[in-house]
């Protein structure tokens, strides 16, 4: 996840510094574009000035969480908010002057759209919408379940939860989340809809999910029949997937548990949300080619790697392309470890704290192969950052949302045999050989596979709400009724209107936009595709490894230079070629095991 400073996406994030003390001010007279020129360069000046204490106020929260660091993150937010949605208005109304340059425009777009939550210009609403994010970000992240009726923290249920095979002890772990984390935020988050959607009104949206979807370049509706087509690519291997991790559950676990036919249930999937299943592996894995011969969590531990070994060989990828090292200040102010002293934020996010070299990540590392991956995605979003520093304001960036997120697990993709080898972690006489193959590409795709659906749906559900298709008292069906369609899976008990399971999910409680993962698991492979080609790759595609490869390198930089400057489409050709964002390097990438599901399929019902 990113965090950026006080940029346009700090002001989507709400955390930005004091609005001045001047207000916006509508001259009577029609605009014209010199005023608008002059309105861009003002209010990104005015971003620009604030970013440093505003970054600083929101990461002093994140990692030192109290009534205090609350109060005065709330107070930075409502602030933000304001300034954002004065500029957002002034930019709506100069849209419409005569001879504005396609420059202008573009700038113009991103201002009126860059608040993820606006509020409306009624007195007060900015600091209670405010103080209502701030109350569901503390709450998520001070949030506790239980496991064998004793509390746990929220990393610690979540690894547990991809760890315990007793279906008792799960369900125990997921309703005791659901309920203690989700449950409460649901009055609030009803608020915080309506406020938002006023918001969003004044600034010429229909609601807030158009708002949105207004981020992507092209109009709303054409942007949500691109990603509903981009799931019809891929969906049959998601549908293959599903049939035969349902068998193997049933197998493990009896009809009781686990049906052999329908939806799965969610708790047992080894992770909270069941959004990734790649925790359950072993319960999947096919006898012989399911053995990999390592596991990169065990391979970490026998080199007796720390979090900063960890951090270190991440940072050894990126150099190895040709990027510059990361700052001393790096290593001086991220989080790495939890703090046995105090409330901090686990959730893995990366950090730009003045728009510049002030580069940061918060993470609560543990020595395994998640964190492992997750290091080097989140070491992606840095890199990003420094690369398109010297970009006006406006466009310190992704090319679009989708983009920041693919960087990193792009990267990450090349954590292949060969790449650990590289490295010293494994011995070459451990790599996998070729009979191995379905389990290397059944392993990933227990993660990147399974993600696809959840990556799509937690936004769907949001337009749903935001749009009133899902009305307020049925916030609780209307998430199950996705989760079933898209998913095809089902709580562990019976949910009613009393709950909110999707205010247990971090995205939602602290209203982050989630369809940027859903295209970053596309854009990935698209990425990691173009990659290889350019280092001469021959082999299997999923054993791919550019690391070490300048010209790769260079060509990436050039594309995360350009960070928000140029239509998406732009950028996307600047690396790959290709103007379209597409399912089939994914599709391609699992093309074997693809081949090898259907076989094991065979008589086995599809779908729920």
């Amino acid at each position: 996840m990113i965090r950026t400073g006080l940029s346009l996406a700090a002001l989507a994030a709400m955390l930005a510094a004091p609005a001045q003390s001047q207000t916006s001010t509508t001259p009577a007279a029609a605009p014209t574009a010199s005023e608008a020129a002059a309105f861009l360069t003002r209010a990104q000046q005015e971003m620009a000035a604030f970013t440093l204490t505003s970054s600083r106020v929101a990461w002093v929260n994140a990692t030192y969480i109290t009534d205090d660091t609350d109060a005065l993150a709330a107070d930075y937010g409502a602030k933000g908010t304001e300034m954002a949605v004065r500029f957002a208005l002034d930019a709506a109304r100069l849209q419409k002057a005569p001879g504005l340059t396609p420059e202008q425009q573009r700038q113009l777009t991103m201002l009126r759209a860059a608040l993820v939550l606006p509020a409306p210009t009624t007195p007060g609403a900015a600091q209670q919408l405010s103080d209502i994010s701030t109350k569901l970000g503390s709450f998520y992240a001070k949030g506790k379940g239980t496991r064998g009726g004793k509390p746990i923290n929220g990393s610690d249920i979540e690894a547990a939860m991809g760890t315990s095979r007793d279906p008792n002890e799960l369900k125990e772990m997921w309703v005791s989340w659901n309920d203690a984390v989700g449950a409460p935020m649901r009055p609030d988050y009803t608020k915080l809809v309506g406020i938002a959607n006023q918001g969003s009104k004044e600034l010429g949206f229909a609601d807030t999910g158009a708002l949105w979807r207004s981020g992507y370049d092209m109009p709303p509706a054409e942007f949500a029949a691109m990603t509903d087509k981009l799931w019809d690519e891929v969906k049959p291997l998601y549908v293959a997937l599903h049939t035969y991790v349902r068998r193997k559950l049933n197998e493990k676990y009896g009809d009781a548990v686990q049906a052999k036919t329908g939806p799965i249930r969610a708790d047992l999937l080894g992770n909270m949300w069941a959004q990734e299943w790649g925790n359950i592996y072993d319960v999947v894995a096919p006898k012989g080619a399911g053995d990999l011969g390592y596991d990169v969590g065990d391979l970490l531990k026998a080199k007796q790697y720390d979090w900063k070994k960890m951090v270190q060989t991440g940072e050894g990828f990126y150099s190895s392309l040709g990027f510059a090292a990361l700052p001393g200040t790096f290593w001086e102010r991220s989080l790495f470890v939890k703090p046995a002293d105090r409330e901090v934020l686990c959730h893995a996010s990366a950090w730009d704290i003045d728009e510049k070299n002030d580069v940061r990540i918060k993470m609560c590392i543990k020595v395994n192969s998640d964190d492992f991956v997750t290091i080097h995605h989140e070491l992606g979003h840095n890199y990003y950052q420094r690369a398109y520093q010297a970009q006006p304001a406006l466009y310190r960036n992704g090319a679009n949302d989708g983009f920041h997120e693919a960087i990193g697990d792009f990267v990450a993709l090349s954590i292949t045999p060969e790449y650990l080898v590289q490295i010293g972690l494994l011995d070459r006489a451990q790599v996998p050989t070729a009979d191995k193959d379905i389990g290397l590409l059944l392993r990933q795709a227990m993660d990147k596979v399974a993600f696809l659906p959840f990556g799509l749906l937690v936004d769907k559900y949001r337009w749903q709400i935001f749009d009133g298709t899902i009305p307020t008292n049925q916030y609780e069906a209307g998430w199950n009724k996705l989760r079933l369609q898209y998913q095809g899976i089902v709580p562990p008990v019976a949910r009613d209107e009393t709950k909110f399971d999707a205010g247990a999910k971090y995205h939602v409680a602290g209203s982050v936009p989630y369809t940027r993962y859903f295209l970053a698991r596309l854009l990935q492979f698209q990425f990691y595709k173009a990659a290889c080609d350019q280092s001469g790759w021959k082999g299997p595609l999923h054993r791919c490894s550019f690391y070490g490869n300048k010209e790769v390198g260079a060509r990436l930089n050039k594309m995360l230079e350009m960070g928000a400057s140029k239509p998406w489409p732009d950028a996307l050709q600047t690396f790959t070629g290709s103007r379209e964002i597409s399912g089939k390097a994914m599709v391609e990438y699992f093309a074997p095991l693809k081949k090898w599901l259907d076989e094991q399929n065979k008589g086995q019902p599809q779908g729920w």
